[in-house]
């Protein structure tokens, strides 16, 4: 069964490439789907090289979007190019360990459920960069339980896996961070087959390059809301 790993990118030259090699090596059928949201830190150019020298053993497809457009908007790119039947997200900047998406992607491959996340809060070995990044994060899935009673422990992660066809009837909007929110929202509002495994994950800061904010939580908050108000069985055909 191929899986799509989706990489959004946005000025992540000093981290891509290593990203990628990881990816590349994984004991898996794939397709590797990057993303470039308007980059102007050679990531473009790089990209170019590579594929045209084909650094990378598998399947790599580059988009790039003319101007920064956000998280949500690089995915939702990423996913309508998916081929594969199995589409999970990688972030570009080694936050996450891509030697953990085997074990994320297999529950669906073997047909035992429809959305998998990497949860950051089952491992007992996650670090936080910040205290204020914790608990924005359980706030957010707080809310999403609360009004969706999604029974998840890490909402905001990036590591989620669905079924591809199950995703791609979601018809997601949102554009920045707020992705998440509207991912999280709608596979319990579905009532996906839900489930998620224990990983490990090594923040970086903002001096680093770490983009999401306090902002973010606040659109997270809001997105959460809007959709517990507007969500209707009819919007995806039921």
């Amino acid at each position: 069964m191929k899986t799509s790993i989706v990489v959004p990118s946005y000025n992540e030259l000093r981290t891509l490439p290593g990203v990628l090699k990881a990816l590349a090596a994984l004991p898996l059928e794939k397709e590797i789907v990057v993303v470039d949201d308007g980059s102007t830190d050679g990531t473009r150019e790089w990209l170019d090289k590579a594929v045209a020298d084909r650094e990378f053993p598998c399947e790599v497809k580059v988009i790039k979007h003319e101007s920064n457009t956000g998280k949500g908007g690089a995915l939702i790119t990423g996913f309508n190019a998916a081929s594969g039947e199995i589409i999970i997200v990688q972030d570009a900047d080694l936050e996450y360990d891509p030697a953990h998406i085997p074990a994320i992607v297999k529950p669906i491959a073997e047909g035992e459920a429809d959305v998998v996340y990497g949860s950051r809060m089952l491992s007992g070995e996650t670090r936080t960069y910040h205290i204020v990044y914790l608990w924005g994060n359980q706030f957010l899935t707080f809310l999403i339980n609360l009004f969706f009673r999604a029974g998840m422990t890490d909402s905001y992660t990036c590591y989620k896996a669905f079924s591809a066809p199950l995703l791609k009837k979601m018809r997601l909007s949102s554009t920045g961070f707020e992705i998440e929110a509207e991912l999280s929202c709608k596979t319990a509002f579905l009532g996906l087959r839900f489930r998620e495994v224990p990983i490990v994950y090594a923040p970086r800061s903002r001096q680093d390059g770490k983009k999401i904010n306090y902002r973010d939580a606040v659109k997270g908050a809001l997105k959460v809301l809007r959709l517990r108000l507007t969500l209707r069985a009819a919007d995806f055909g039921a």
